[in-house]
């Protein structure tokens, strides 16, 4: 009999939750920056094999509400949670700060508090401490007797991620699977096309801006030949965010569309050509009709 089940990835911003997801697929289908707040959506990774099936759900970082977005995303974690069959929380033990602030979040407190599902503990970033740090953290939340199992991982070292996989296996109700084997998730091309443009706009700006776009997939084109025709929206809030991502003689932009392409290429396998073009939507992280029509409203 195979084993099937959901699990959700969750925890505070910048955790590695996406990381670990890419790492566990062995694919990169969730975008990963330096910056907090990078995943916005649940993300589905399905990842098949003989005998089990795990349909991961990387969920965007839990924070403190200031936009009607973060409300959203908030939506996106609970959905994820009630969807899950076993729930993992990642902790960054690189920062002890960090993990109080987790430990303290009202979210979490809850999921801990009512542990109506099998709860694994992540220690992620445990090559970025001592070992005896390392060891010492897994002593003292093994203590606490609220974990199934306590798991020190690096996913950027991808160190000892295969405990983790066996763990979860282990919690995974017996199932049939309900996916075919070779797909790694339902999101469209579409989808991460403008995942990937969005992932470049964390890495090439500053400050408020990445936060304060969106990006939205006008066109898609597939050619037989010649390359597949791409035209995509970037969203901005305010009029003076719109100079910011074009730059000077449009030199931000090309440097934008330049990578962008290169990404989108190496993951759709064949050449495209991109087109991106800046709006202005003002306060649109907090007008609900908006972030209905950017797919940030639950169905």
């Amino acid at each position: 009999m195979t084993k099937t089940g959901y699990v959700a990835l969750i925890g505070l911003p910048n955790t590695g939750k996406s990381s670990i997801l890419n790492c566990l697929l062995g694919e990169k289908i969730s975008i990963v920056t330096p910056k907090p707040q990078t995943t916005r959506k649940r993300i589905l990774g399905i990842l098949s094999e003989k005998d089990y099936q795990i349909i991961f759900l990387d969920t965007p970082g839990i924070v403190k509400p200031s936009y009607l977005l973060h409300e959203k995303m908030l939506e996106h974690i609970d959905k994820s949670i009630d969807d899950a069959d076993v729930l993992v929380l990642i902790y960054d033990v690189s920062s002890e700060p960090r993990i109080k602030e987790a430990e303290e979040n009202e979210v979490i407190q809850k999921i801990i508090r009512e542990k109506k599902k099998p709860l694994i503990l992540v220690l992620n970033k445990v090559d970025k401490v001592t070992q005896e740090k390392s060891l010492e953290l897994i002593q003292h939340y093994n203590k606490l007797n609220l974990f199934e199992a306590v798991v020190p991982i690096s996913a950027l070292a991808n160190f000892n991620l295969n405990s983790l996989l066996e763990k979860i296996k282990e919690l995974l109700p017996e199932a049939p699977k309900l996916y075919p084997d070779d797909i790694l998730s339902e999101e469209t091309e579409r989808f991460f096309v403008s995942e990937i443009i969005r992932e470049k706009i964390f890495e090439l700006f500053e400050d408020e801006v990445p936060y304060s776009t969106e990006v939205i997939i006008t066109e898609f084109k597939e050619r037989e030949s010649g390359k597949d025709f791409i035209s995509a929206e970037i969203i901005v809030e305010r009029e003076s965010q719109k100079p910011i991502i074009i730059g000077k003689e449009g030199s931000s932009i090309k440097k934008l569309g330049k990578q962008a392409r290169k990404s989108i290429e190496e993951f759709l396998q064949r050449e495209v050509y991109l087109e991106l073009h800046v709006k202005v939507k003002e306060k649109w992280r907090s007008n609900e009709k908006i972030l209905k029509r950017f797919g940030y409203t639950l169905k």
